[in-house]
């Protein structure tokens, strides 16, 4: 197995690095005490990869099951359980649990709990998934066209029959 091919070619190295305090805000605050904040964005990357801390308050419904074209998801709990769609059963996952979804690969995620709990999501590459967070409520209320066209533009295919439960 050999690395990826040398991106850097400087011989010092350079000052480059991001760093974001455990005190910083969430980017989004939603209904129910769910918040999502921005760790790595495709624009702090370079398109490298997105990195998301998703807090869901108690009973949070999450997205039905669903596959990315483009994109790979990883799913690490930091606290609470949450429910994981691997494409075949819902596992209740804990503190630790991690779950890898390659690219095509059907989920979901919720919260079926009385508390609250804490993951961070991995997309990779990085694509610019702050869009899709910050108006996925606005537009499946619109729904339509405007919404399906909204979905394929953020590589977000959802298949319902999938996720029984």
């Amino acid at each position: 197995m050999s690395y990826p091919e040398p991106r850097y070619l400087g011989e010092k190295g350079e000052v480059n690095a991001v760093f974001r305090g455990a005190d910083h805000e969430p980017e989004l605050v939603g209904k129910g005490g769910n918040r999502t904040h921005y760790l790595a964005t495709h624009a702090t990357t370079g398109g490298e990869f997105g990195l998301y801390k998703v807090d869901l308050g108690p009973k949070a419904p999450g997205p039905k099951t669903h596959f990315h074209r483009s994109i790979s998801e990883s799913f690490f709990v930091l606290s609470g359980e949450v429910g994981l769609f691997n494409g075949e059963e819902w596992v209740t996952a804990r503190q630790g649990d991690f779950l890898y979804v390659p690219v095509g690969g059907l989920h979901a995620f919720r919260n079926d709990s009385d508390d609250p709990s804490s993951m961070l999501l991995l997309f990779s590459p990085g694509a610019p998934r702050e869009a899709y967070f910050e108006q996925v409520a606005e537009m499946a209320q619109r729904g339509g066209e405007e919404f399906q066209r909204f979905l394929v533009d953020h590589d977000s295919f959802f298949v319902p029959e999938a996720d029984r439960d």
